[in-house]
């Protein structure tokens, strides 16, 4: 397979990735947790929210992140959060497997996004979005479970975390359940810009 594996995800300076609450998911810490990307041009145009916005580092990382990412797998409680959140273009652009025990016909939204109903695990998921990706990565896009199930299975090649200077205090810990004792991190790259660090770091077995 030519592609990678990989997630990318804001992270609090604490550990955190989100609230607790799906309800939260919107409120005032996921919001700050979040401010960086707001503001990019690509973030922008991608979920048609307007013209303008910022270009630089951030907004290149955004696209880059976008244009490599030929599918994406993500577990049910993150559809669920995006099924009531995300415009009717969803702003994915490519196929979404979910994982879920839930049976259920895929769901094709304008603009190029298809989710499918994957119920029989991770590893089925992950095959089925590498076939749909072709040359390009596949992205776990979450949630924290979802991507930690990907992490301690062996099954991600890199990672890169947007840090923010947001303290959360309580929520989804990002490696709250890693197995330390079979991954091993590589610092590929970090890249300090005006509102987060990026962090970028190759996975390997221990």
């Amino acid at each position: 397979m030519a592609g990678k594996v990989f997630f990318s995800v804001s992270m609090s300076l604490d550990g955190f990735i989100a609230p607790e609450s799906l309800g939260d998911l919107m409120g005032q810490q996921w919001m700050e947790l979040q401010q960086w990307i707001f503001p990019q041009r690509f973030f922008r145009e991608n979920l048609k929210l307007g013209e303008g916005g910022e270009e630089g580092r951030d907004n290149d990382i955004v696209r880059e992140t976008f244009e490599r990412t030929g599918a994406s797998v993500m577990g049910k409680r993150m559809f669920d959060a995006g099924e009531q959140m995300w415009p009717e273009e969803a702003p994915f652009h490519t196929p979404v497997f979910v994982v879920t025990h839930e049976k259920r016909d895929p769901w094709e939204r304008p603009g190029g996004t298809t989710f499918h109903f994957v119920n029989d695990g991770i590893e089925p998921a992950l095959d089925q979005a590498r076939e749909a990706a072709g040359d390009r990565d596949v992205r776990i896009a979450g949630g924290g479970a979802t991507i930690l199930e990907y992490v301690n299975a062996g099954l991600v090649d890199e990672f890169s975390i947007a840090l923010s200077s947001v303290l959360f205090g309580s929520g989804i810990r990002l490696f709250e359940g890693v197995d330390a004792s079979r991954v091993a991190l590589e610092p590929v790259r970090s890249e300090p810009s005006s509102r987060v660090t990026h962090l970028t770091y190759a996975v390997h077995p221990r």
